[in-house]
């Protein structure tokens, strides 16, 4: 949550940090604002809305200086007002702040500060931050760095913080716990700082993921210093960037989310590169090899992720019980952090998560580690917090994903957790080396199979038109399916803002058939499988209450196709593998709905992408 970008350099700062911003605006868009540092004078203009926003409300100023800070906001504290958005200014006027997370003891902080004196005119924590770090440089005369250092020390929660202080206009201090901050590291002592890497590899492909605690230290003269909060020295790691640029336009798309969804025939196919061998009839999953034997011999399994990855996990639940034969349970990191989970040291915990930087994800993971069990992570974003965290893991390789309402994330990530069973079943012998084989080439065609489902997009979209503006809809699903119908129905939810509930098919009985009438469109995934004639029967039961059923089925159906009001017919493809096909049309369903409501599908109201706050 919240989008964070700096500069320092020979350049001018106010365009690569709006360009930066709008990078980093699925973080969050509540409000937008910048700070820039000209002739020791520090301007600040924020705004509530949109990055367009405040640059129409800059628009007509000439704004120059070669250092300088932005923030795209997800509100936590405080109402989305000009007033609450950062940065943040000390009372004085000399220190500003930018700032992605909470400070949980900002109240106690924010009680002492004003029997000093001080006045607040936002309701943030980040305010409270600021006046502190300028509070305590007066009073004990000590450099920004050594007043940032002596803050942290005495906060609670996370931060990924910038400030800058007018008097030395040569300095950018930056520092992080639990939230992400990325250095990018340019020629002639040129830096730029963000959330993530998006707004840095035009720039420079060096980077340096700061560390829970680490402070840097970027001056224009001096060169990049990085400290802990025990003022020890640090050593900076610097990565190269992967990333191409053209990865994070929309290359003609009306959208981030249309783009996104025609990727997954491509981001499937590079998830399973160099990993799925036809040739030898083998999987190799290099990241998780040295745990390879922990697997096999696993009494149980504990997946946690949240939201998209979540529904990924209830996959990998059927996938690791039916072809590795180990128990598994899915768990919201959430509520997983605070149950007081029973765990123990032979046990394996699988975090999955896009963005690897899920607060609730990190935390349950260092819960689970601190009890002694192996952590593997599955994650799309390289050198994120959750991929230095694990014991070990598998990148997706998905590429970036803007659109806040993930979809190839979903894919990949099912992707990843299929090899993983595959190739834990098959060393483990409960499935045959036939059947092993039969799998390897079904998941092969995959992408080609999603291909085919995408061709179907012209008819959901008319089926949208139907349906766009009807309040509420049932999605149902059965074994694998049902992941996917929770799944339909966050989309749905995320971008449309239509109420809509996932349920496995026979649970339909026992309450939500309450709610079907004519009015209720009820989407009912039923695909060929063991349980398609249950499936049937469910759809009887909706259509005997004059339901409408709009179903996704395998190619060829005829008895579904005589009940049901639209049949989305999608490509055969064995049970374990389905719902990286079926997941399909939903995805195109929810958007096509969604554009046709005018909603901002990119950027759904209320949510942000990188879930880095509880």
């Amino acid at each position: 949550m919240c989008g964070i970008v700096a500069y320092i350099g020979e350049r001018e700062a106010y365009p690569i940090i709006i360009k930066g911003l709008r990078r980093l605006e699925y973080r969050g868009y509540d409000s937008a604002g910048v700070a820039i540092i000209h002739d020791k004078e520090l301007v600040v203009y924020k705004k509530k809305g949109k990055v367009n926003d405040l640059v129409e409300f800059i628009s007509g100023t000439k704004v120059h200086g070669d250092i300088g800070i932005g923030h795209t906001r997800w509100a936590t504290h405080g109402l989305p007002t000009d007033v609450n958005a950062h940065p943040h200014l000390s009372e004085d006027g000399r220190i500003a702040i930018i700032h992605n997370g909470i400070i949980e003891n900002f109240n106690t902080i924010k009680e002492e500060l004003l029997t000093r004196g001080c006045t607040f005119k936002s309701e943030t924590d980040t305010e409270v931050l600021v006046q502190f770090i300028r509070e305590i440089q007066k009073s004990e005369n000590v450099s920004l760095f050594e007043a940032v250092r002596i803050v942290l020390n005495e906060v609670i929660g996370a931060y990924a913080i910038v400030v800058i202080d007018k008097d030395n206009p040569d300095q950018l201090i930056a520092a992080k716990k639990s939230s992400p901050l990325v250095v990018g590291i340019g020629e002639n002592n040129e830096f730029f700082l963000a959330s993530d890497a998006t707004p840095i590899i035009e720039y420079t492909q060096n980077v340096v993921y700061l560390e829970d605690e680490e402070i840097a230290i970027l001056d224009r003269h001096k060169g990049f210093k990085l400290k802990n909060i025990r003022n020890q020295d640090q050593n900076p790691i610097i990565h190269k960037l992967s990333m191409q640029l053209e990865a994070i336009e929309k290359g003609g798309y009306d959208h981030f989310m249309l783009k996104e969804i025609y990727e997954q025939p491509k981001s499937v196919r590079d998830c399973m590169r160099g990993r799925l061998n036809l040739k030898k009839g083998s999987i190799s999953l290099g990241g998780i090899s040295e745990y390879e034997k922990k697997l096999i011999n696993a009494k149980r399994i504990t997946i946690t992720a949240c939201g998209t990855s979540w529904h990924a996990g209830l996959v990998g639940e059927y996938l690791f019980e039916d072809i590795a034969r180990i128990p598994v349970e899915v768990e919201y990191a959430s509520e997983f952090r605070y149950r007081n989970p029973i765990i123990y040291e032979d046990d394996i915990v699988i975090a999955i998560s896009q963005s690897g930087e899920t607060a609730d994800t990190l935390a349950a993971i260092k819960m689970a580690k601190s009890k002694g069990a192996t952590i593997l992570g599955i994650c799309n974003v390289i050198g994120s917090t959750i991929a230095r965290e694990t014991d070990a893991g598998s990148y997706t390789h998905a590429g970036p994903e803007i659109g806040v309402a993930s979809t190839k994330a979903f894919t990949a990530q099912v992707t990843v957790l299929t090899l993983m069973a595959l190739q834990i079943g098959y060393k483990k012998g409960t499935i045959s080396q036939s059947e092993f084989n039969r799998l390897l080439v079904e998941l092969d065609q995959i992408p080609d199979k999603i291909s085919k489902a995408l061709e179907l997009n012209d008819q959901i979209k008319e089926i949208a038109t139907i349906y766009k503006d009807h309040p509420n809809a049932l999605y149902l699903g059965r074994g694998y399916e049902f992941p996917v119908a929770l799944e339909g129905a966050l989309k749905l939810k995320e971008i449309s803002y239509i109420h809509a509930e996932g349920y496995p098919a026979a649970e339909m009985k026992h309450g939500p058939i309450a709610l079907i009438d004519e009015a209720m469109p009820v989407i009912v995934i039923a695909s060929k499988g063991p349980l398609y004639e249950k499936v049937v029967s469910n759809i009887q039961e909706v259509k005997a209450r004059k339901g409408k059923i709009i179903a996704i089925v395998t190619e060829g159906d005829t008895q579904v196709r005589a009940m049901a009001d639209h049949v989305i017919e999608i490509p055969r493809v064995t049970e374990g593998l389905s719902p990286l096909i079926s997941v399909i049309p939903l995805q195109l369903l929810s958007y096509h709905i969604a554009v046709l409501r005018g909603c901002n599908v990119d950027q759904p109201r209320n949510l942000a992408k990188s879930v880095t706050v509880e």
